[in-house]
């Protein structure tokens, strides 16, 4: 495998990484972000993981000895519970609004930058081939505008043992390339059929950043080691580009809520800083309601239905008025789901086009 072109942080320039993301559909920039900012989120998850049971007792938290038979991943029970814990951590979405990673992306997108803010803590632990993250590329997951990036951020040294990412060189020149879905939580492109030039990889560190567009087909390599793998994914984007308005709610049946995940945070200062931006969205909020009532699958629907649910509880939040042509209980009737019922519903949301300000 190829390694890493690599750019020191120190060199960076908005025409050299926008000509390396262009030609390679990646950037791997190293020493960006500081020490003492990755250590403070890493101390917080492995407080979380050790209480839990997930880490060797008689270690430090910060090692991540894993205790194997704790070993856990999406969609496990075990693992959804102790992962809504740290997505909860005012520290973990207080990352990706680091001021150098805020410059960097800048360069990349512009300065109408939108952090979407639905980080995402990668927990991996060693030796599960199952947990293990096959080629695919991100776009499939946020929808939207293409134009979308991500950048992952280990927070500690990755060495190749410890199973980094790796990244199919220039992929994201091929479009949307066909993932398998079948006996799949995760679609992923079948081995062998990925589109693109040379996998390159190599050891990322504490402090590095690894940025690739949404259509860059990437994987993660098995974790061989003894720790667990610990990394945030966050998502950047021009904010005048439409965006899938399901990055900004909850369209599962967890239940999960911003209320929930703001619950104990010490400051107000990222709690709903998206609805002060105006947005598009890609399906529109009127596509998404005739979406919750003619989708064939019940469940489908149901998800719609939270989604606009959750959308009109931003509106009520900025103070706007609102107004759905067909209120959410009407729509909700007949959906024979197991927790549509105790969604909140109220009131209505104005559309006139897909402009909205959320």
């Amino acid at each position: 495998m190829k390694p890493f072109h690599e750019i020191q942080a120190c060199d960076l320039a908005s025409l050299s990484l926008q000509d390396e993301i262009n030609s390679r559909g990646y950037a791997l920039i190293r020493g960006l972000l500081p020490q003492q900012a990755l250590s403070h989120v890493l101390g917080d998850i492995t407080r979380i993981l050790y209480s839990a049971g997930w880490l060797v007792r008689d270690d430090d938290p910060l090692e991540r000895m894993a205790d194997l038979s704790a070993a856990c991943g999406d969609p496990d029970p075990s693992f959804k519970r102790t992962y809504q814990e740290v997505f909860n951590l005012e520290s973990f979405h207080d990352l990706p609004h680091h001021p150098a990673l805020k410059r960097v992306m800048s360069m990349l997108v512009g300065e109408q930058l939108l952090i979407h803010p639905k980080p995402i803590g990668r927990l991996i632990f060693p030796h599960c081939e199952r947990l293990v993250n096959h080629a695919h590329q991100d776009f499939r997951f946020m929808n939207g505008d293409s134009e979308c990036f991500t950048a992952w951020i280990p927070l500690h040294d990755c060495p190749a043992s410890l199973g980094p990412l790796q990244i199919l060189e220039g992929s994201h020149r091929f479009g949307i390339q066909n993932h398998d879905h079948e006996n799949l939580h995760v679609p992923e492109i079948p081995a062998g059929a990925a589109l693109g030039g040379n996998w390159v990889g190599g050891a990322i560190n504490a402090g590095d950043l690894l940025i690739f567009h949404s259509l860059t087909v990437h994987a993660a390599s098995p974790n061989l080691s003894s720790q667990l793998r610990i990394s945030l994914d966050c998502r950047f984007q021009d904010r005048g580009r439409v965006i899938d308005p399901a990055n900004l709610a909850f369209a599962g049946e967890s239940g999960k809520s911003w209320e929930n995940t703001y619950a104990g945070w010490n400051s107000d200062d990222l709690k709903y800083y998206w609805k002060r931006m105006p947005l598009t969205f890609a399906p529109s909020l009127a596509e998404l309601e005739q979406l919750a009532k003619t989708t064939d699958s019940p469940r489908r629907r149901a998800r719609y239905v939270r989604i606009l649910s959750q959308l009109e509880e931003f509106a009520e939040c900025a103070g706007q008025e609102a107004n759905f042509s067909v209120p959410i209980q009407v729509i909700m009737t007949g959906l024979g789901t197991r927790n549509e019922g105790s969604l909140p519903v109220s009131g209505f949301w104005q559309k006139t086009n897909r402009r909205v300000m959320a």
